[in-house]
């Protein structure tokens, strides 16, 4: 493994972190919505995002946007891990692969929940971040893509039984967080790093990430708990009817 300085590779961060924020700007149900001659910020609950778009457009159009969605949070956290690869912290047994991925991963999603392109009202982050743990989970070991996909299967179950479609989101993308967060806490622990900065870095972007998406959903949770939320009707919206209703 070789050795990354970062006094003398600094700028790799920053620029990374740069250009992720700036493809997260990029948002695809505001291009999907425009080529439907609508606005997605004027459209459902005005949030150009997955839920949204599958509540008004039904359910192929909803996987679309999900998977471009994905695919934004997932790439640049997997071009982070192959740019990486094979380097370690100076003086550390911390693979410097495992923060780029993540570091990526969140710039992405700080992009999109505030993207400068469209006045920093953008989405809320699932889908990203999803995809974002979909890629990084499955970089280092193929059997994660199959847990992950266990575990989105699981998210749709739980909106279909409740018709809550934003906690069964975010209790997706916490399940995720935990699995990673454990991954890591086996890995380090084993070699004694887990007091080590760049250790807690990963926990704490980690936690971030839920940070992100929970804060993006507080509207979300304060109707839920006040029994006002819109429930999400995977059953409707499999009939091509709106999936939404009041509770």
């Amino acid at each position: 493994m070789k050795e990354l300085v970062l006094a003398e590779s600094w700028y790799w961060f920053v620029m990374t972190g740069i250009v992720c924020y700036f493809i997260g700007c990029f948002n695809f149900a505001v291009v999907i919505a425009r080529a439907k001659h609508k606005d997605a910020h004027k459209i459902g609950s005005g949030n150009p995002g997955t839920m949204n778009m599958t509540r008004e457009f039904g359910l192929r159009i909803g996987f679309l946007n999900f998977v471009c969605d994905a695919c934004k949070g997932g790439l640049p956290a997997l071009a982070g891990y192959f740019l990486f690869r094979g380097y370690v912290f100076e003086g550390t047994q911390v693979a410097v692969a495992d923060f780029a991925r993540y570091l990526c991963g969140v710039c992405v999603i700080i992009g999109h929940i505030w993207p400068v392109t469209m006045k920093f009202q953008g989405g809320k982050g699932i889908a990203s971040s999803l995809g974002m743990f979909w890629f990084s989970l499955s970089c280092e070991n193929a059997w994660n893509a199959l847990f992950v996909l266990l575990a989105l299967i699981a998210v749709v179950g739980y909106i279909a039984l409740t018709e809550w479609g934003a906690m069964g989101s975010l209790l997706g993308v916490t399940g995720l967080s935990v699995w990673q967060g454990l991954i890591f806490f086996l890995r380090y622990s084993a070699n004694g790093m887990l007091q080590n900065g760049w250790v807690i870095s990963l926990f704490l972007l980690l936690l971030l990430v839920n940070v992100l998406t929970w804060s993006a959903h507080r509207k979300n949770l304060v109707r839920l708990f006040a029994g006002e939320e819109h429930r999400t009707s995977v059953k409707k919206l499999s009939k091509g009817k709106r999936g939404t209703q009041n509770m």
